[in-house]
């Protein structure tokens, strides 16, 4: 019997010194190890399809690809690739769009040193996490009818390539730019945002901007 075989994990955050003291933390663990890190969303994306890593640990806000959609890609690469949400946003919105994407677990940054070992315990196990205060938000939530009132229009109905072309706008990537990194033509690029302004419901870059700040596809 192979006593040396570790869970693998990949850690995808904007931020050096967090991810470092992610890996501090993933390590004290023997028996896990952290096989690869990145610092964007697409970069994590495509770690995690050339690795297959057992775990994945995401940020929500990240650039080139937000960790909803690097978590949609994960779990259609890999389903066996279970997705942890690591995020200082702490709102119901983000934490259901995050389920819904695939992820299994959303612990807040604030209590990663508290909760996070718990946390990839729980998923190594085949369960869910979040921490009780996360808990006792969503259920308020269903119960005082916050849940059931109708929400502002969000990226749920765009399609995976409009969500990937709304993060490289509020980026402030041109038409051409947009074009040259996902190979489409300039005249598609342009297709593409006016039909993200017409289901967003917005009518410039600049509401794309504070619609992606208010979702945390960039920070303030």
């Amino acid at each position: 019997m192979n006593t040396d075989i570790k869970t693998r994990i990949l850690l995808a955050d904007d931020h050096e010194i967090v991810r470092r003291g992610l890996r501090t933390l993933v390590e004290m663990r023997t028996d896990w190890k952290v096989c690869a890190e990145a610092a964007d969303g697409r970069t994590a994306a495509r770690l995690a399809e050339e690795l297959n890593p057992d775990l994945v640990i995401l940020d929500l806000s990240m650039p080139e690809l937000n960790g909803l959609e690097a978590a949609r890609r994960i779990v259609a690469h890999n389903p066996r690739s279970r997705v942890l949400m690591l995020t200082m946003h702490e709102t119901e919105q983000f934490i259901r769009e995050s389920f819904a994407a695939g992820a299994r677990g959303y612990i807040l940054k604030t209590d990663a040193g508290r909760d996070l070992i718990a946390g990839i315990e729980a998923l190594l196990r085949g369960e869910i996490f979040f921490t009780s205060r996360l808990a006792a938000m969503i259920y308020a939530a269903e119960f005082d009818g916050v849940s059931r009132r109708r929400r502002p229009r969000s990226q749920s109905q765009l399609t995976p390539r409009e969500r990937e072309i709304l993060q490289l706008l509020v980026e402030g990537r041109k038409n051409r730019d947009v074009g040259k990194v996902l190979n489409i033509s300039v005249k598609t690029a342009e297709t593409h945002r006016a039909r993200i302004m017409s289901k967003l419901g917005l009518d410039s870059v600049a509401d794309l901007v504070r619609y992606a700040i208010r979702n945390g596809l960039i920070a303030p």
